[in-house]
């Protein structure tokens, strides 16, 4: 028991949980959506990755768990294939993670920061988001089955059953609202309400953690300036989200549940959803202890725990590190190795347009095709960002503290 918490732990560290998180969903997304195979490119390139967390991890022992839970994992799902979207399957699934979330409040650590007030509703989303995100895959699944075979989605199935709103809509939701009102009562009576004591200046909380809704943005400020986790990136994920139904205007898949008529989408969304934003929100609330630190889910959240990090500009490393010279002192010479690795970043968009999603862009059209890939490439500065700052504790890519510029 002591190694299974002990290996829990150190796969909780975020490094090490985001990468897993991000194999299992693209392991998930090629095998079981797409029936692939291992003998193939794809399925040599996943054994090949294992294999060099393997080897790196006889040096780095975090890399060691890692490697061991990825083989694990992907051994499991390769081994269910398309038994992973069956009920009985699903029903396994949900209880084995129920069990071991029950076996895991018997311990203290665990039990103090899951069942706190504020982190229940937390751990109960987390559940119905796994639920409701299989389900929806399971649907997308069957029907991309049953279209391959010449036949229709489900959902058309469906078009010619009718109900009134009067009394199957109002007898349903009436029904919703009494078994809701009764599971609030018992949430209220059953624990206690977080409310705290007023404002007091001389005493802040450590942690002093945000609502849940904006975890993410705070988690966001360890690796992007302000300015850019807290204004640029919120607003564009705002923007970006309006701009999806003009950016896609593919007519399949609309009104039924299909996968690879929309492939690309669906998994863009699916990943900036569940792998960053939940991630973060997930990472920020049951992670992240005292002194902002990492803490696993089975250790104690000791406030005493210190990890000094030693915050490192890209321009220290190229010019300290790399050339063994001073920092120049004009900030445009001293910056410019940062400033040209985000412009070739950004160029990537017309590199894409001409080569691998050349198909994209003669099917959208220039104007949307650059929107979408510039928001795409966004969306992935973030997980690049995050293990530049695991890596290298890389905090600024370009630092011009002259004008207040960070990237």
């Amino acid at each position: 028991m002591t190694f299974l918490k002990n290996f829990v732990n150190v796969l909780s560290v975020a490094s090490i949980s985001f990468i897993l998180l991000s194999s299992v969903f693209a392991f998930i997304v090629y095998f079981n959506l797409f029936d692939g195979r291992i003998k193939s490119k794809p399925g040599i390139a996943f054994i090949a990755l294992g294999l060099f967390l393997a080897v790196t991890g006889l040096w780095i022992t975090p890399l060691l768990y890692l490697s061991i839970a990825y083989f694990l994992s992907l051994w499991a799902l390769a081994n269910l294939g398309g038994r992973l979207w069956e009920r009985k399957t699903g029903l396994w699934l949900l209880i084995a993670g129920a069990g071991g979330f029950a076996l895991s409040l018997l311990d203290p650590n665990f039990f103090l920061i899951a069942a706190k007030p504020d982190n229940v509703p937390i751990g109960a989303m987390i559940f119905l988001l796994g639920i409701f995100t299989w389900i929806a895959l399971r649907k997308a699944y069957y029907n991309d089955k049953q279209m391959a075979t010449g036949g229709i989605p489900f959902e058309k199935t469906e078009t010619n059953e009718k109900l009134f709103v009067w009394p199957d809509l109002v007898y349903t939701e009436m029904l919703c609202m009494i078994v809701l009102t009764i599971v609030m009562i018992v949430w209220s009576v059953g624990l206690r309400a977080p409310l705290e004591e007023a404002a007091n200046p001389t005493s802040s909380p450590n942690p002093a953690k945000a609502p849940w809704y904006f975890l993410g943005l705070q988690e966001m400020l360890v690796y992007f300036d302000p300015w850019l986790a807290g204004v640029v990136l919120p607003t564009l994920i705002i923007v970006g989200l309006m701009a999806i139904p003009y950016i896609d205007t593919n007519p399949k898949g609309n009104g039924y549940y299909s996968f690879r008529e929309r492939k690309w989408e669906i998994g863009v969304f699916l990943y900036g959803f569940l792998v960053l934003w939940s991630f973060l929100i997930i990472t920020g609330t049951f992670l992240r202890g005292p002194n902002w630190n990492f803490f696993g889910p089975y250790e104690f959240w000791d406030p005493n725990k210190l990890e000094p990090l030693v915050n490192i500009d890209l321009s220290e490393l190229i010019w300290v590190k790399a050339l063994a010279m001073p920092l120049p002192k004009l900030w445009i010479i001293r910056e410019a190795p940062g400033l040209i690795l985000v412009l070739l970043y950004l160029g990537l968009a017309p590199a894409l347009a001409k080569g691998p999603f050349r198909r994209f862009y003669l099917k959208m059209g220039g104007p949307r095709f650059y929107v979408g890939a510039y928001l795409f490439l966004i969306m992935l500065a973030l997980p690049i960002k995050m293990v530049l700052r695991w890596l290298f504790n890389l905090k600024y890519i370009v630092h011009i503290q002259e004008i207040f510029f960070n990237i």
